[in-house]
Formats: structure tokens, sequence, C-alpha cells
């Protein structure tokens, strides 16, 4: 005699975060939560919306509960970085799990963004999601329309680097540390390259299907792997500068196979090992995306123009010109040359 069917119901799987739905017949489903309060939701969400038929529903007869679950079983896992996503959802279900999409406006917003008392980088991060999930359930014919999420203010660029001093600094208490030599490699890669901390941190000796890899025959610096999808970061190949060259030689000749790596394994994260080499009062404040602004400021000051260092950094011109420009020897100096004359 077969066994009863148990129904939807969650899994943890034992070397996943996330927490999975698990239903007879059907393949097993990631929540895209972390905690088992989130993730129940997640399910009372699915189980509310198992065998819905394909006609669009109205946003006053959907829950955000149901939408975020929906863009969750659907599209996170085919993003870039899912698990951003699935951050942004757990801090979303507390707050908007009981809302209708309907619910969302100005005022609903305005009320979370409150509520979570984080800064307005995050907060915003966070309501970008919501607001994709909505978009992605109008695009995908589950509601009749996507009402608009109010997000907060953008905050400003931030415009810490580092000088010369501070950079030598940095490097110079990353490799007498015992246990964070391969700090120093991700300082130097990414002064050099101005990679985004994941970039540099997936970066290999041979093509692998984590991430880029440094081709040191041709000296080509792949920043994707060749399955990885194209993204608004964008991570163009670049030329590798011939001081780096001759370090990513030596690694790889002392039989290293990742970039930065720690006894023969890939660095997941280098953000505690950063922080300590950051302790003290000239080094206050900086992270690893302090080194991307670094390489480009150093570049900009040195000469270099607005368009090659968007071709080298994989950053647009206007990202460049409005975040950087000031730095650069000639930032408007056809202006102050007509007012002096």
């Amino acid at each position: 005699m077969p066994r009863p069917a148990k129904g939807a119901r969650l899994h943890k799987f034992k070397h996943r975060p996330h927490y999975y739905i698990r239903d007879t017949g059907q393949k097993d489903r990631s929540t895209g939560c972390t905690s088992r309060a989130a993730a129940e939701k997640v399910l009372a969400a699915y189980i509310a919306t198992k065998g819905r038929t394909g006609a669009a529903n109205e946003p006053q007869n959907v829950t955000c509960a149901e939408v975020l679950a929906i863009y969750a079983e659907e599209y996170a896992h085919t993003a870039a970085d899912p698990a951003r996503i699935g951050y942004a959802i757990d801090a979303l279900l507390p707050f908007w799990s009981e809302l209708k999409a309907s619910d969302v406006k100005g005022e609903t917003c305005r009320r979370y963004a409150k509520w979570r008392d984080r800064s307005d980088g995050t907060t915003r991060r966070e309501l970008g999601t919501l607001q994709a999930a909505l978009n992605y359930c109008d695009r995908e014919g589950f509601i009749t329309y996507a009402p608009s999420v109010t997000l907060p203010n953008k905050p400003p660029s931030k415009d810490r680097w580092l000088t010369r001093d501070e950079a030598a600094q940095l490097l110079w208490r990353a490799y007498r540390g015992h246990k964070s030599k391969h700090l120093a490699r991700f300082i130097l890669i990414s002064l050099y390259t101005g990679n985004r901390k994941d970039t540099t941190l997936r970066m290999g000796f041979e093509s692998n299907t984590i991430g880029g890899w440094f081709d040191l025959e041709n000296g080509i610096m792949y920043r994707r792997a060749d399955a990885e999808r194209q993204t608004a970061k964008r991570r163009t190949p670049a030329r590798i500068p011939r001081q780096l060259l001759a370090h990513l030689r030596r690694w790889k000749a002392s039989g290293s196979v990742w970039a930065v790596e720690y006894q023969g394994t890939r660095v997941g994260d280098v953000k505690r090992a950063f922080a300590r080499a950051c302790d003290c009062d000239q080094l206050r404040g900086v992270t690893p995306h302090t080194l991307k602004h670094t390489a480009i400021t150093w570049v900009l000051q040195g000469g270099a123009s607005v368009w090659d260092a968007a071709g080298y950094f994989a950053t647009s011109p206007e990202t460049i010109e409005r975040v950087y420009g000031h730095h650069s020897p000639d930032f408007q100096q056809s202006a102050i040359k007509a007012i002096e004359r």
C-alpha cells in the first residue's frame, strides 16, 4: 500500500543555506530564505498559489509574499547573485508578507524604511528587489500591473581613496599577518585591476566555471567565466599590467590554482581579514570597494582619458566622469583657461 502524500513542506539540506519546499510529485523549490520564519511565509504563499490558473490577478488579490515567492521560485536561481536576492527577501517578508501588492505605495515604502532602520543604500536595494519581483509577475502574467515602489534617495557616491602611503601601509599590515598573506594578493590585484571584490576572489589561472581567469601567456584578464551571464556590472576583458603579471606568474609557478587562495583553497571572502588590516586610525572606513575607487583615481591622476579608464575598468564613461572625473589633470581645464583669459 503506497504511503500517503505528505503535502508541501519545508526541507533544509545539510550543505545549503536556504530552505527548500518539498511537495509530492514536484521538484524541490528554493524559498530563497535562510531563516525558518521567512521560509514558512514563502511556503504559505506557495500553498496559496498552488494550482493557480493562467489568468492574471488584480494586485489587490495577491499578497506581497506570493509575489516574492514567485520571484524566488522562478527567477532568483537564474540571477548572477541569487544569494543577494535571498537576503533581500529575508528582510522584506516580515513587513510585507501580509500586505497586498496594491498596498505598495509611497506611504508603505516610507514606513518600511522607518521600520527597517537601516542605511538608505541597504533599504534601497531591498525595495529594489520588491520592485523587480512585481515587475517579473507583471511581465509573466501573474498580476495585471506592477505597482511602483518608492525608493529612498540614492546615497552620494563615496569618494574615499587611498594615497600611495596608505596603500603601502595596508599592504604591509596584510602581508605581516600570519594568516592574512592571501589578503596581500587580493589588495595587489584590486589596486592594479580595479576589480570588484567578488570578481577578484573568483579569478583563477585557468579557464573555470566559477569566475574569470588570468591568461598569463597572452597577458589578458578575463573577468568572468564563459558560461556566466553578463550583468549591469560589466566584466569585460582587459590587459594585465606588467607589474601584476610578474606577481601572477610567480604565484602560479609556486603551485597556486586561484589568484587569491589560502592553504590551496580558493578564498570565498576577505571581510574579516580586511577589517583587521584596516584596524588603525589612518585606514578607518576603508573597505574592499575602496580599492576600486583608488585604482580609478590613480589612473585618472596619471593622465589617462575617461574613455580609456572606462574601457579598462569595465565601468561606464558616465560613471567615470561623474564620480572620478575631478581627479583628472584635465578636469575643467578648458573652462579655467577661458576664465583666466
